[in-house]
């Protein structure tokens, strides 16, 4: 990996033998698929353990999922008001595994499930099904308003078609914000990790020069733990923004 950034993004098979087949394409169990396993399975230990005592003085870890609880909650509140709270375990899911799956990918010799940018945009569609079921359930084809903005009739010829386009690129826009950030890091961390064991391995006064980027992996590292909290918070937020336009169309607008 430190000669060849961009291995560690590789989606490989872990088995020989596909699990089954859809239209004729094999369907292997690979290393995303283990991690993103292993990420809900983390998940669910976490907030199982962290809440199954309920001490009146909690415990770290008891802290720790209360506050994410409370970060989420007042997230939905800010944003969606009261009517959004109904949407808190989905929001709160989707906060949850996308923080996991960048802090995960951040431990050396896993592999980081958001960096694909498959997994990044069925996340993206699953929340822009959401907002289109949610609309026209609660609005039905009065809905179809979110993509009328007020101005005089002889600008919607034009602004219609851009907020339908606007639209059409959210999963895209979503997708591809996470997706990027976290490949453009790893791939940084995975650069200067190669110039320190080329420059370790060359001996002499180049050994000593290695120290350089080594420092500067440790800054990068913290600023990957940063990176990873924040796109977990924005995919969050936009999520809530999304469910809140689908809620209330153009009244809080």
């Amino acid at each position: 990996m430190a000669m060849n950034p961009m291995e560690q993004f590789e989606v490989r098979p872990l088995i020989d033998h596909p699990l089954f087949s859809i239209g004729g394409h094999p369907i292997y169990f690979t290393n995303q698929a283990l991690f993103m396993c292993v990420v809900v399975a983390a998940i669910s230990l976490f907030l199982t353990l962290a809440m199954s005592r309920g001490r009146l003085v909690p415990s770290r870890g008891q802290s720790l999922a209360e506050a994410s609880y409370d970060f989420v909650a007042n997230m939905i509140n800010s944003t969606m008001g009261h009517d959004g709270l109904a949407f808190f375990p989905f929001i709160f899911t989707i906060f949850m595994f996308v923080l996991f799956c960048n802090f995960f990918g951040l431990i050396p010799y896993t592999f980081t499930v958001t960096s694909q940018i498959a997994v990044t945009f069925a996340l993206a569609s699953v929340v822009i099904l959401t907002m289109v079921i949610t609309g026209f359930m609660k609005h039905g084809l009065r809905f179809l308003t979110l993509f009328v903005p007020k101005a005089p009739w002889y600008l919607l010829v034009l602004l219609v078609p851009i907020e339908v386009i606007s639209f059409l690129t959210r999963p895209v826009s979503l997708s591809v914000r996470l997706f990027a950030n976290m490949l453009a890091g790893h791939t940084l961390l995975a650069v200067f990790a190669g110039f320190v064991i080329l420059l370790g391995a060359a001996g002499g006064i180049l050994s000593v020069l290695s120290i350089a980027p080594l420092l500067l992996i440790v800054a990068i590292f913290a600023l990957e733990m940063l990176v990873a909290f924040l796109q977990a918070y924005v995919f969050a937020i936009l999520t809530c923004i999304y469910l809140n336009e689908a809620l209330h169309l153009h009244d809080q607008h």
